[in-house]
């Protein structure tokens, strides 16, 4: 078993079933508690606890040849482990453990000099080398407690608060090697590459360091001076993350980041200059002043964001993740010129995604969600936890249960490590090592353990317990900046004039950022109108080939698809065009068509749905996974959010996507991800593209009698959206014509059918035809005869309204005028035909699915009332959901939703 050096007791303490060594007996732990009552110091620092060192950090240090040391020279701090594991048992301290035992009384840092000493001058006396099951036996974290012990209960309150909450952490490379082989099944001969940094490794690596550190501070003074608004979060005491970056990845890999992520920009190669210009809200930022501090994208290097919702950015890299692997699969489509270099090089497309999420987002159930959906297609996806101990400022482990979130894969097969993120060299190493194995294996954890040194944002007022003195200390004990320049790595590789041309290099660097951000100037006024949708409402869809044209794309799909599947859903695409023109179709079968179509002309057309094998609930999917395989038709788990959010990531990398809901009421789960699908084009500054569609069947009928869950109005909930394009569809043909357009749109798009009627088969239509996304259709006119004896009426309405207002005016007959509109663009709006009706007409009832408040009919109304008033010869009258949940009950259903019946009445009430 390995021992702590030199006969030293186990800094674990003894228990009545063996000490922390598990299956050792309780006599290998000498080591006691000092008694209750004994002698304690009272002069005691949160300096002289930083040296405080476990036997276990101990015996690593003596291995290597010196103490691993803080910032100003000091042994680290108490809190230090091989994995992250408090191998400081609660309470106890490395000179309590020497008092017991009758060791030397001098302080932890002299014992910890005289033995490193001793290991200089006899290298017989190395220690042996830690075991795996050492390694593995260990609990992470743990947390400072007073602790009853066989001499009495160790009280250790004069200790800082902030140090018995958190400390640092040791992970020393020859541990790191044990758990790199074990869960990585890496050999001896691939970690000795690993562990080569050469001196010009080194060098880049303490330049970036710096650059972040020093541009970090320079915002920090611009923020003060008003040149930077809104919220910022700065990085200052987490260099060491994108040093790594900027050692590993490359220009093609896919980066997603959340808000704090100004230096993860600028170490995957985003012009520092574009990023403070994008702070100031200056033209010359990467998104033209739209995104600001949380929102830095840039579209030539691959850096997707700069998210603000905490974890939304996880499903978003599983999208950009699985557009890798459909790439090598499908053959690159539409990125012919990317192909090309890829059969030219001889290096093989080993592109990743890397998603960076704090230890406390990485508790939200995306997480879990994201592992699952990474191994199951073994995607080339890292997992980048950011662990600083502080969920905005709530200490993490005050809410959290498990925060060895390196370790949350291990029921999906996916690995992961825990490296201390205050020490350069091991953090280059162990993450060199991760990344490789995303590289070629599959999916994987990083975990760096570290400390920022600001509050969340400067608008923050950290009331939260201890954070102030926990900011003081790290950054006098754990700025790994200051933790490198004492190090033996840094004057073996970098050296002082180096490091001198490193700091002025960095100077010169982000000086040029702030002269860049000062003399941009502001983006025009219209630019907001500009970003609204990617595409103008005079589109033509039907003109609008794949990127990189027909030809390149039926090659592909020729290629990809086979030929028996090919066979089978040309078959079934003929079927449904035959019975489209003899018999007509339902709005299921119609929708089910529009996609094969665009399916198979398209190689970039993706489809994700539940039960998307069976077809779902209305056939919508259906034969799409059977043709195209799993690769481009993906069966989901049950959370609209988490695969609205891959088909998100997708659409940013090329593809097109289409999300079926097998109910629209169940998108609620997914608002967050269609908001930011909304907003991306915009937010990007015109960087990024959103061609996403949404589709499902939702509404409430009258006599559904499904209940409020199943009843909401959807619709509704989404309007405010901006960036969305909702439209809806209560016939076939209006289903089948826009669900094509929307597909081919190059923005977010949501198509809403109603749920009660999918199955109902519509009158003979055509095919291959496309219908406007903004435009509303007539239904009926009124006719001239009726508009001149003022016995006219304008009724607005969609989805299941549709069937009960035809129903409406057949029933009030010849003697009222009806021109009846679909609302198949809820928005954009048509207000054009609208006007137009009320010219004729000069009443309106809206009958509206949706409730009496925040509903669509709200909306509407005041749009007419600002826009239109003086058509009116009369208010708006307003049939609407009342605000209430919709009952199951048909009894008492009628008096919540409006219905044929409501309608008569008032198109007579109306017209008088």
């Amino acid at each position: 078993r390995w021992q702590p050096p030199g006969g030293l007791p186990c800094a674990q303490g003894s228990s009545p079933g063996g000490c922390h060594r598990r299956r050792t007996p309780a006599r290998s732990c000498t080591a006691r508690s000092r008694p209750r009552g004994g002698p304690r110091s009272s002069t005691r620092t949160a300096s002289h606890y930083s040296v405080h060192t476990t036997m276990a950090a101990l015996g690593a240090a003596i291995r290597l040849g010196q103490p691993a040391l803080g910032a100003r020279g000091r042994a680290v701090p108490a809190r230090v482990s091989l994995r992250g594991a408090p191998l400081l048992r609660r309470g106890r301290s490395l000179s309590a453990a020497f008092r017991a035992d009758g060791a030397s009384t001098s302080s932890p840092r002299a014992v910890l000099e005289d033995v490193t000493t001793r290991k200089e001058t006899s290298a017989a006396e190395s220690t042996p080398a830690p075991q795996e099951e050492d390694i593995f036996s260990l609990r992470f974290p743990g947390k400072y407690v007073a602790e009853e012990s066989e001499e009495g209960l160790t009280d250790y309150s004069d200790m800082p608060e902030h140090l018995k909450e958190r400390n640092r952490i040791l992970t020393p490379w020859p541990v790191c090697r044990l758990e790199l082989k074990k869960s990585f099944g890496y050999t001896d001969a691939q970690l000795d590459a690993f562990e080569q940094l050469s001196d010009e490794d080194l060098q880049r690596a303490y330049e970036m360091m710096l650059i972040c550190r020093d541009f970090e501070n320079e915002c920090a003074g611009a923020y003060m001076q008003g040149k930077i608004r809104g919220f910022m979060h700065l990085d200052n005491g987490q260099e060491t993350i994108p040093a790594l970056l900027a050692d590993q990845l490359t220009k093609n890999d896919i980066k997603y980041s959340f808000y704090r992520d100004h230096t993860h920009a600028i170490a995957s190669g985003v012009d520092p200059g574009a990023i403070m210009a994008e702070l100031y809200g200056k033209d010359g930022g990467t998104c033209r002043g739209t995104g600001g501090s949380m929102h830095v994208y840039d579209k030539p290097t691959h850096f997707q964001g700069g998210w603000a919702l905490v974890a939304e950015q996880l499903a978003y890299a599983v999208g950009a993740a699985r557009s890798i692997m459909m790439d090598k699969k499908l053959g690159y489509p539409g990125k012919l010129a990317f192909r090309n270099k890829m059969n030219k090089s001889e290096d093989k497309d080993d592109r990743i995604c890397v998603v960076f999420v704090g230890e406390g987002g990485a508790q939200n159930g995306r997480m879990a969600e994201c592992l699952n959906a990474a191994a199951k297609e073994d995607l080339p996806l890292l997992f980048v936890v950011i662990d600083n101990g502080r969920a905005i400022n709530t200490f993490t482990q005050d809410v959290a249960a498990n925060q060895a979130v390196y370790r949350m894969g291990e029921h999906y097969g996916v690995p992961g490590t825990l490296v201390d993120g205050q020490n350069l060299t091991d953090v280059l190493k162990v993450g060199r090592a991760v990344m490789h194995h995303v590289r070629t294996k599959g999916p994987a954890i990083l975990q760096v353990h570290t400390f920022r040194f600001n509050g969340h944002s400067p608008a923050d007022p950290e009331h939260e317990r201890n954070r102030k003195p926990e900011k003081r200390w790290a950054r006098a004990e754990a700025d790994p900046i200051k933790i490198f320049e004492a190090s033996a790595e840094f004057t073996r590789g970098v050296g002082e004039e180096a490091a001198a041309a490193c700091k002025e290099r960095a100077a010169a660097v982000v000086q040029a950022a702030l002269d860049f951000a000062d003399a941009s100037p502001d983006p025009p006024p219209s630019l907001a109108a500009e970003l609204e949708y990617p595409d103008p409402v005079t589109t033509d869809y039907a003109a609008r080939e794949p990127v990189g044209g027909l030809a390149e794309a039926a090659e592909l799909t020729e290629r990809v698809v086979p030929a028996a599947a090919l066979a089978t859903v040309r078959e079934r695409i003929a079927t449904l065009q035959q019975q489209a023109v003899e018999s007509g179709l339902s709005i299921g079968d119609a929708v089910n068509l529009a996609i094969l179509e665009e399916m198979l002309r398209d190689p970039t057309t993706t489809i994700h749905a539940e039960d998307l094998q069976a077809g779902s609930s209305y056939n919508i999917p259906a034969g799409t996974q059977q043709a195209f395989s799993t690769v481009r038709a993906c069966d989901e788990i049950i959370d609209e959010g988490h695969f609205i959010g891959k088909a998100l990531g997708e659409a940013m990398n090329n593809y097109r996507p289409i999300v079926e809901l097998m109910n629209a009421n169940f998108g609620i789960y997914g608002i967050a991800e269609l908001s930011s699908a909304g907003n991306t084009y915009a937010t990007t500054g015109g960087q990024f593209k959103m061609p996403m569609t949404v589709i499902g069947a939702g509404g409430t009928a009258p006599n559904q009698s499904l209940g409020a869950e199943h009843s909401q109005p959807f619709h509704a909930y989404i309007m405010g959206i901006p960036g969305l394009k909702i439209c809806t569809a209560a016939r076939p043909e209006a289903a089948y014509g826009l669900a094509k357009s929307m597909i081919r749109d190059n923005g977010p798009g949501v198509l809403l059918l109603p749920v009660k009627m999918m199955k109902i088969k519509g009158a003979p239509m055509s095919t291959d035809f496309f219908l406007p996304l903004h435009k509303a259709t007539y239904l009926a006119k009124a006719s001239d005869e009726r508009v001149e004896a003022n016995k006219a009426v304008t009724v607005l309405t969609y989805l299941h309204g549709v069937k009960e207002a035809q129903d409406a005016v057949a029933q009030v007959g010849s003697g009222y005028g009806v021109d009846l509109i679909e609302l198949t663009s809820l928005k954009p709006l048509d207000m054009d035909t609208i006007r137009e009706s009320l010219a004729r007409t000069h009443r309106l009832i809206i009958l509206d699915e949706s409730t009496r408040s925040g509903g669509v009919g709200a909306t509407i109304s005041a749009r007419v009332g600002e826009e239109a008033f003086d058509l009116l010869d009369q208010p708006v009258r307003r049939l609407c959901m009342e605000d209430a949940p919709v009952p199951y009950s048909t009894a008492i259903e009628k008096m919540v939703v409006k219905r044929c019946s409501d309608l008569v009445e008032a198109i007579k009430d109306v017209v008088r």
